[in-house]
């Protein structure tokens, strides 16, 4: 992290731009709040002078002789200025706080959608607990430093301005010695952030890593319980935590020590303040009243410091957690096309694969010069042994991931030239890594199809033979699936994935492994459907299990990232290659070891 936070500081005001009025209402009422509070001390200052000086006190060179009617104008100046102060007060904490709940919500919800427009390699690179940190625990520690810490910086050099300025204009000559530790304190507070910004950026790594962890485990919990691992878990999660809490002694160690120190300097000031003034009253070179405002005054001065390394505890917090958010906004979203996006209301669904080569990251290549070409409507299966780029084809259609070299086209058309939303609203993709979101059955099989009727979601389901399990659930339709589905059998998950695809009626199909959890029974009952589910559309199937793409138009055998066999299923079991092999082992013919042996 950057050891200079006022860059985060004005990365994030250029961020609020559009709540610029706001701010300068907030900072406004809260500048006068703080004159405001500084008002009273000045008041009993003028109110000793009267008592003292009576009919030649300041007030009655305005022309006010009575001492009554000065006390009078006073009391009642008094009255005021706290009336005032609670105006302004309330006008300032009003402001702040709906400012901070407004930028806390706008914040969030842009870096949200920032979030879903990023690319998948993105994720893979980061624990959903660190992504989750930032979005609520650096999103509400920067409303928490709006909230307070804003108003606590505005009011510190508001009411040193004023009163410094109030001293140099009521007492020249003991001014300037009871602003000498000035220099000194701020020197060491500057000093002070620098030291502290490093440790509060460790500070908020650590929180997020402990966040990862939590995540992570409580998603797994089933697992964590199947292998009694809760004990190792839990000292893992300890040691994490007490990691964290290291790290917040070490700044804590150094935030403390910052104010005894700053008390030292702040009491040099005091007692200058004190012995020099005094010994001006008795020369007759200030007043008593004025001499009283300055002692009372001068802690409005120096005290403030005090709260310095306070105030400067929770800037670093909050712009360590800034420097989090908007590295976040600023992470480069999916690439864009190298020309204008195409808008293209429907699609055949005829699918090529030219001179494909891709690799992840800086690895071996996954897929290798691979050519693939896909006709209009036609029923594909795809097989292979696991890695050898089965699934890696299908991201790269969905484009969730550019090829190296090669394109790949959708009736003729390049994909890199059609808009995302576009290009993927034409494509219905069931992954075997099944994803359901909290919510009903109704709602999940009508995810991104908003607008279709209950009946249509019935359909879909029976299409996709859920419909039987489904009326068999405590609410039937409106039953609570619970997070990511887990009340259902791997095998409904999978069905309702496949009657959510179907709702969506595109015109090309993907199914990834989409058999690979039900039962028997229920592939078959699957299989019976799949003439109906394909038809009209391309249909690219990826399976382990050869009975489920037995009777594509094509199949496509993968290895090692190229196409090494293809045709109908008689052509390749006529063949005797990979494919003839595979089929009898899963047929109970042949021994797994020699495909085991083929594949090493």
């Amino acid at each position: 992290m950057s050891t200079r936070p006022h860059r985060h500081l004005l990365h994030l005001l250029r961020y609020a731009t559009p709540f610029q009025s706001q701010i300068v209402a907030a900072t406004v009422c809260s500048i006068l709040r703080t004159l405001f509070d500084l008002a009273p001390p000045f008041l009993i200052g003028v109110a000793v002078d009267i008592l003292v000086q009576q009919e030649a006190s300041q007030l009655a060179c305005l022309g006010i002789q009575t001492v009554h009617t000065q006390l009078l104008i006073v009391s009642l100046l008094t009255i005021l200025t706290w009336g005032l102060e609670s105006l302004t007060q309330y006008g300032a904490d009003q402001l702040w706080r709906n400012l901070a709940q407004t930028l806390q919500h706008e914040l969030r919800v842009d870096a949200y959608g920032h979030l879903q427009r990023l690319e998948i390699s993105y994720f893979e690179d980061r624990s959903t607990g660190t992504l989750l940190s930032i979005l609520n625990d650096d999103i509400n520690q920067l409303e928490r430093f709006l909230d307070t810490g804003a108003r606590d910086l505005i009011d510190f050099f508001t009411r040193v301005a004023a009163v410094g300025l109030s001293f140099v204009i009521l007492a020249p000559g003991v001014a300037w010695l009871a602003m000498v530790p000035i220099p000194f304190i701020l020197w060491g507070a500057l000093a002070f952030q620098q030291r502290l910004g490093p440790r509060y950026s460790e500070v908020r790594d650590r929180n997020a890593q402990i966040s990862a962890r939590l995540a992570n485990n409580i998603s797994g919990i089933a697992t964590i319980k199947s292998f009694t691992t809760e004990a190792f878990e839990q000292y893992r999660v300890e040691q994490e935590s007490d990691a964290y809490r290291t790290s917040n002694r070490k700044a804590i160690a150094l935030s403390a020590s910052f104010q005894p120190l700053l008390r030292f300097l702040i009491l040099l000031g005091f007692v200058t303040t004190l012995y020099l003034g005094g010994r001006a009253v008795l020369a007759g070179q200030l007043s008593v009243g004025t001499y009283g405002f300055m002692v009372f005054i001068v802690q409005d001065l120096l005290w403030p410091f005090t709260e310095l390394g306070e105030i400067f505890d929770e800037y670093q917090r909050a712009m360590a957690s800034v420097w989090r958010v908007m590295k976040l906004l600023d992470s480069p979203i999916e690439a864009s096309a190298p020309y204008p996006s195409v808008s293209q209301p429907s699609l055949r669904g005829e699918i090529s694969f030219n001179q494909i080569t891709f690799a992840y990251q800086q690895y071996h290549p996954v897929i290798r010069n691979l050519s693939l070409n896909i006709p209009a409507g036609a029923t594909i299966g795809i097989v292979g042994a696991t890695g050898s780029g089965k699934s890696t084809l299908i991201k790269l259609l969905l484009r969730f991931y550019q090829p190296q070299q090669g394109d790949i086209l959708i009736d003729g058309q390049d994909i890199q030239t059609l808009g995302l939303a576009d290009l993927r609203c034409h494509i219905g993709w069931v992954s075997q890594d099944v994803f359901l979101f909290h919510g009903t059955v109704t709602e999940n099989i009508g995810y991104g199809s908003f607008d279709a009727s209950h009946d249509q979601i019935v359909q879909a389901a029976k299409v996709a033979e859920a419909h039987d399990f489904i009326q068999q659930l405590p609410q039937g339709y409106d039953t609570v699936v619970g997070e990511r589905g887990q009340k259902l059998s791997g095998g409904q998950r999978q069905r309702i994935a496949t009657a959510r695809t179907i709702l969506k009626n595109p015109p090309i199909l993907v199914l990834d492994e989409a058999t690979s959890a039900v039962d028997n029974e229920t592939e078959a009952a699957i299989q019976k459907s799949l003439t109906k589910i394909t038809q009209n559309r391309t249909t690219i199937a990826i399976a382990h299990r050869l009975s489920t793409i037995r009777h594509s138009d094509c199949i496509y055998v993968m290895d090692k990232g190229q196409l090494v066999e293809q045709g109908t299923h008689e052509q390749l079991l006529a063949q005797n290659g990979i494919y003839a092999k595979l089929w009898r082992v899963q047929s109970g013919l042949e021994w797994a070891e020699p495909l085991i042996t083929s594949e090493q």
